[in-house]
């Protein structure tokens, strides 16, 4: 190890963020970007030019309720003035919620072992001026049981190629879902960062809110919003969970549905073995 590293901190960040107005997470030229954006922070507050890595790179327009990033630095700041020192220097559509110090092995994407979405929908007639920017509007009541009945089929270890856009983007579509819940929901209580409620617990019949939450060990591009717009079909009666195992099956994205808006979409929880921060070998 060179001495730069020997004497490097490995500084890791818990960030929400509004994703409506920047052009995803990743850094891009003339464009401005969530990476970008901590990265110039870091800069004004010590000088130093980072990397700041991510456990999920965010398209344009999807939000993050609990983003995990992690970057390099020979600061002598503590750990925890991390999130107060940033925050000053950062638009009021990211904020820093927690900040530590984790080993030089962590990496905010190889060292998870889940990753957490949440997508909303506000599925009543009447629209709001105040949740264009965070969920997707549908008039058409869907019926959730359905909905829960054809989720149920993508659960476990899987070739999700046909949930993936502009296949192939990994070395393999083999991913392992845990956990795809389809709830009802009232009010603002679904962005928090914590899950929502599992099966064992009652949705809220009259909700006016359809809350999709999904759990798997890894995503591949676009597989959240496929799921969810192949997921409304069936909620729509245009499909059944036959047809979502027949869709499985195919692999091939142009027999699943369309591709949700992103504005519906937030990275909710990523999560470590907080007792070994350690290089986790990606897929």
């Amino acid at each position: 190890m060179n001495d730069s590293r020997a004497s490097a901190r490995n500084i890791r960040l818990r960030i929400a963020y509004d994703g409506t107005n920047y052009s995803g997470w990743q850094i891009q030229p003339g464009r401005t970007t969530i990476q970008g954006c901590l990265q110039q922070a870091i800069q004004s507050l010590t000088g130093e030019t980072v990397s700041v890595l991510s456990a999920g790179r965010t398209d344009a327009g999807v939000h993050a309720l609990g983003q995990a990033a992690s970057f390099l630095t020979q600061s002598a700041i503590p750990a925890e003035k991390w999130r107060p020192a940033l925050q000053t220097r950062l638009p009021e559509e990211i904020v820093i919620l927690e900040s530590d110090e984790v080993p030089l092995e962590f990496h905010a994407t190889f060292s998870a072992v889940s990753k957490r979405y949440r997508y909303l929908i506000l599925n009543q007639v009447v629209s709001s001026p105040f949740l264009a920017r965070y969920c997707w509007k549908i008039g058409q009541t869907l019926d959730q049981e359905l909905m829960q009945q054809a989720a149920n089929r993508l659960l476990g270890t899987h070739d999700f190629r046909s949930f993936e856009s502009h296949w192939p983007n990994k070395a393999t579509s083999v991913r392992t879902i845990t956990d795809l819940t389809i709830r009802r929901c009232r009010g603002w209580d679904i962005w928090k960062h914590s899950p929502t409620p599992r099966h064992s617990e009652p949705s809220t019949d009259d909700g006016e809110f359809l809350c999709l939450e999904i759990e798997a060990d890894g995503f591949l591009y676009n597989m959240v919003r496929t799921i969810t717009g192949t997921l409304v079909n069936v909620g729509r009666g245009s499909w059944t969970a036959d047809d979502v195992q027949r869709i499985l099956e195919a692999q091939d994205r142009t027999v699943a549905g369309g591709t949700a808006p992103a504005c519906g979409l937030f990275l909710a929880q990523v999560n470590y073995n907080e007792a070994n921060l350690g290089y986790r070998d990606p897929r």
